[in-house]
């Protein structure tokens, strides 16, 4: 848009405006009105100027762009699923009051955000550790063959036993009278600063408020991940039972557990169990119930989700993964031993199986445990 001067007139070159006013000397001018152009044009300057006021009286806020980078103070929940609360619980099994699994994923989330990547070549993983800290807490705590301060598994048991060893050290502090104040404060705060700095305080110091204030900012939200995801010991050997083999034969290629992806290379849960079935082979449902999810994803291929209801107060769900095939539709109620699907190996699969899932309440559990004829 050609800028227009101040006062509306339209720009003159300058040796124009100069004979101009020559020839005024001359003759009376008669007074020029805003011509034609002017009077089509000022009127959508105008409207489009009120416009740009509104929008930024009234709207402003919403133009915040949807993809910014969040900052350090925001939830990396959605970073998390569930399949990482049972290691969460395992690494703070041991630790004092005070470290809880919910305060190991804040302290994780207040260091990371739970990425593994970092810009600092000294301060590796989702924990940040550097060479000497790792060589001190680190171990192969999922037994793929390997400790690395970048598997997200052996990261959460390092820094948990980090936390619980500087848990154990502020409980006998306090005890004796040395420190005085919240043991989880203490303890993220002896992270912090040091140990010694918080002996010489004798409380959390100052200069470990502000780390402190951030991990328990976080805190809430993982209370409510670890709600969502319980353990689910007794539930398991109550009606294990009840579910029926969902293909003829179980025969377990891949168990319930720690592995490195075949394809992706990540190492992480696998949060069900691969079955050994040939290609277009039946699969039925496990127990009766509504199918919640029938169609293509991109991991699991064809996918199929069934709820069972309410079992021992949980809800009881199974999943039928990298089928070739779907035999039901969304919404549909089956009984047990329905045709759901046939065995496939679409998503990310590397041969023809069934992938096959059991959460209770959201949590996943080993579904060879829940099978008449398993375990």
């Amino acid at each position: 848009m050609q800028n227009v001067p101040e006062g509306g007139g339209a720009a003159q070159p300058a040796s124009r405006t100069s004979t101009t006013a020559t020839t005024a000397t001359a003759a009376p001018r008669r007074r020029r009105g805003p011509g034609a152009c002017l009077l089509i044009v000022l009127p959508g300057v105008v409207t489009l100027g009120a416009v740009f006021a509104f929008v930024s009286l009234v709207g402003g806020e919403t133009a915040v762009p949807q993809d910014r980078t969040p900052g350090q103070a925001e939830s990396a929940v959605s970073n998390v699923d569930g399949s990482y609360v049972p290691w969460l619980r395992k690494a703070t099994a041991d630790c004092a009051v005070g470290v809880t699994p919910a305060l190991l994923a804040a302290h994780i989330d207040q260091l990371s955000g739970w990425q593994g990547d970092s810009a600092s070549l000294s301060e590796l993983g989702i924990a940040r550790f550097s060479q000497a800290g790792w060589k001190q807490w680190g171990r192969d705590d999922d037994g793929n063959g390997t400790s690395s301060p970048l598997d997200k598994v052996d990261a959460i048991m390092a820094l948990g036993r980090q936390d619980c060893s500087l848990s154990k050290r502020m409980t006998a502090l306090r005890t004796k009278g040395t420190v005085n104040g919240d043991l989880a404060d203490l303890t993220l705060a002896a992270y912090a600063v040091g140990a010694d700095e918080v002996t010489k305080a004798g409380k959390v110091p100052s200069s470990a408020r502000l780390f402190v204030s951030e991990v328990k900012e976080r805190l809430p939200q993982y209370s409510a991940l670890v709600r969502r995801n319980p353990e689910q010991g007794g539930g398991v050997q109550t009606v294990g039972a009840r579910l029926q083999p969902p293909v003829v034969t179980l025969s377990v290629t891949s168990p319930f557990g720690s592995r490195r992806h075949p394809l992706t290379g990540v190492t992480k849960l696998h949060t069900g169990v691969d079955f050994d079935a040939p290609q277009g082979a039946q699969v039925s449902a496990a127990w009766g119930g509504v199918v919640e999810f029938a169609g293509m994803t991109p991991a699991y291929g064809y996918r199929v989700v069934i709820d069972h209801g309410a079992v021992d107060g949980k809800r009881l769900q199974t999943t039928y993964s990298h089928l070739s095939a779907l035999q039901v539709s969304t919404g549909q109620g089956l009984s047990n031993g329905q045709a759901v699907g046939l065995v496939g190996s679409t998503g990310l699969s590397t041969g023809p199986h069934l992938h096959f899932e059991v959460l209770l309440d959201g949590q996943y559990t080993d579904p060879v445990a829940w099978l008449a004829n398993g375990g």
